[in-house]
């Protein structure tokens, strides 16, 4: 309610009046009320912004701690398998030029000139695209960090609630059945 005429009489005295086309009444600034907003200390291209300078910065800017287990992590995985494919793609190759050099048919691990280039050709295919992905998971935490900032001011209703509730229910065609309900209560 107190919103409500607030709202009004800040509404009201946006206008500018005249009475007698003469005077204007324009409202006092003292009279004023300034409203602190919970969305001025958390800047959603601030957030972008430190996301993009250091992943998992925007994430402690927004003061979601949690997120970033999940950051590291992901570009860790990713790293990991972008360094397992690299040393694989580099092995092979490696073996399929001493192949071509002494002209042996056999490469040191076994496997002879067809099969090396298939191999050369699937670790460097696997290798691109983790390193797609990893690309991915860093444009991924700065979209996160920015929404997550813009989300800081959403404020949700008290009276709204979500309960789970067992449900059963009497029908002609069905007969007797029995679950579990969701229930919204705005």
């Amino acid at each position: 309610m107190k919103y409500c005429l607030l709202f009004t009489v800040l509404f009201w005295f946006s206008f500018d009046t005249k009475a007698q086309d003469t005077i204007r009444l324009i409202p006092n600034a003292p009279d004023t009320i300034q409203l602190k907003t919970y969305a001025d200390r958390y800047n959603p291209r601030k957030a972008l912004l430190y996301a993009a300078v250091l992943p998992g910065l925007g994430q402690v800017y927004n003061k979601k701690y949690w997120k970033l287990p999940l950051v590291y992590g992901g570009i860790g995985v990713t790293g990991y398998a972008i360094r397992f494919y690299q040393q694989g793609y580099s092995k092979y190759r490696a073996e399929l030029f001493e192949i071509l050099q002494t002209g042996a048919n056999l490469s040191p691990s076994g496997f002879t000139e067809t099969q090396l280039r298939t191999l050369i050709d699937r670790y460097r295919r696997e290798r691109d695209f983790m390193i797609i992905i990893m690309g991915g998971v860093y444009i991924l935490q700065m979209i996160d960090a920015h929404v997550d900032a813009h989300l800081k001011e959403f404020d949700l209703n008290p009276q709204l609630k979500l309960s789970v509730r067992p449900v059963a229910e009497q029908s002609l065609l069905t007969g007797r059945t029995a679950g579990i309900g969701l229930f919204l209560i705005f």
